[in-house]
């Protein structure tokens, strides 16, 4: 008895015989068809209630997962219900999905003829990454008279863990390949010095490098040896995520931090299959979750085991740490991607002087955020006193921003400065077009 749902079409029909009752008293002829009318209910019900529970196993459904979740992504979750009974029946469909959602109204109603599967999807799109615990999977059955439901529990518990925004890596390859062609016509800039990478000793023929010759291999051979290098195979790559306070900030159910954390695992994807080597760390009073600049199978996978447990600290983030750590453990000039967000113009300054040392040694980027917020204000149309001070007040902000951008230029840090939606392809694009330029 605890399957057994008694649906509103009793209750009107019971209302209305009891409306019956209540017009009889004044009307004695209706008495008789309200006792019938009652009765006619009841039998209805014991009827609706064979045809219902007359199978154990009247319907078989499941749901169907995505190995895990892309956080900020839209994630399909696919329903299947088979119809065992005898005749068409009714189902309404409550999936318990994960208290992260706050959807306390989820219900599909669906109709599923005799033998036959019905196939349906919904979607999710978690805010936050973690694990998310599905519920039950409750089905209600019900025939055409509708008086009863008969309750099926499937599938109680399901553990699904939300990992950085993956699903649209492929996407974004095609992007960047696209954008190859549109930088084509950027001129390369001369690359400085040679590669490090040594292949062999050699004797010497005239045109070779003079600085290459190697003097111990000449004196014991008593002929003219140079050192042979190769071309170096691939560049390295970092990106470096602030996890202070400054990236809690939310924009529409995201954080910066997830923001940013996306992108790593987007531009990640594209460096590996331009054959550069991707490594990445976090950092805020100290340095965390690093991952050595590779280019092996395995790196995007490590990439984003490294990025799925990230949270911000709420602390004023160390940049005088990160300098120390970035110069004794990144010996190679390095392409270094920093995202963080300076709000103002003093804020930077404090920073600046680590900043400067460390593009002193590395092609740093540093990328920082529009607020959404401030540009919906500074775009729209001022109808009141109010709205004219907020949008004075936006515009200080926005341009104290652009300062903050001269200020970088002016010690040869690059600059991505975007809407947090608009990060990956932003940043993608950046790297892209270092690489054309040669810049590194």
């Amino acid at each position: 008895m605890k399957n057994l749902y008694i649906n509103t079409r009793f209750f009107y029909i019971l209302i209305g015989v009891g409306i019956l009752y209540v017009l009889a008293f004044f009307f004695p002829f209706l008495m008789w068809m309200a006792h019938i009318a009652l009765i006619l209910c009841f039998l209805a019900v014991m009827v609706d209630y064979l045809f219902v529970f007359n199978r154990k196993k009247g319907i078989s459904a499941q749901r169907i997962l995505p190995e895990k979740l892309s956080n900020g992504d839209e994630n399909p979750v696919k329903i299947d219900i088979k119809n065992n009974y005898d005749f068409k029946i009714n189902v309404k469909v409550i999936d318990e999905i994960p208290f992260q959602f706050q959807k306390r109204d989820f219900l599909i109603e669906k109709q599923i003829a005799s033998g036959r599967n019905t196939f349906f999807q919904y979607i999710l799109e978690p805010k936050e990454r973690g694990e998310y615990n599905f519920g039950s999977l409750n089905v209600y059955v019900s025939s055409r008279l509708g008086f009863v439901s008969k309750r099926f529990n499937f599938q109680k518990d399901a553990n699904l863990p939300s990992y950085p925004s993956f699903i649209h890596l492929r996407k974004y390859e095609l992007m960047a390949i696209q954008s190859e062609f549109l930088l084509g016509g950027i001129k390369k800039i001369r690359k400085l010095g040679h590669t490090m990478e040594f292949e062999q000793i050699k004797e010497y023929v005239p045109g070779d490098d003079i600085r290459t010759i190697n003097w111990k291999a000449t004196s014991k051979t008593n002929r003219l040896m140079v050192n042979q290098f190769q071309d170096e195979k691939s560049q390295r790559i970092f990106m470096l995520i602030d996890t202070g306070r400054t990236m809690k900030m939310p924009f529409k159910g995201l954080s910066l931090l997830d923001y940013s954390i996306n992108a790593t695992m987007a531009l990640s994807h594209i460096i590996l299959k331009k054959g550069d080597r991707a490594g990445m760390m976090t950092f805020s009073k100290k340095t965390e979750n690093k991952i050595a600049a590779e280019n092996k199978s395995g790196q995007l996978r490590k990439i984003s085991e490294a990025l799925y447990n990230i949270k911000t600290d709420f602390f004023e983030s160390d940049f005088n740490r990160l300098y120390q750590d970035i110069k004794y453990s990144l010996n190679q000039r390095s392409l270094i991607l920093l995202f963080t967000n300076f709000e103002t113009l003093d804020g930077l300054n404090r920073q600046l002087k680590y900043l400067r040392g460390i593009a002193k040694n590395h092609l740093l980027v540093v990328v920082f955020f529009k607020n959404s917020e401030l540009q919906t204000l500074i775009h729209k149309n001022p109808e009141s006193m109010q709205e004219i001070y907020d949008e004075i007040i936006a515009e200080k902000f926005e341009f104290e921003k652009k300062l903050i951008i001269q200020e970088l230029r002016k010690y040869g840090i690059y600059t991505v400065y975007t809407l947090p939606e608009n990060l990956n392809i932003d940043v993608i694009n950046k790297y892209l077009e270092i690489k054309a330029r040669g810049i590194l």
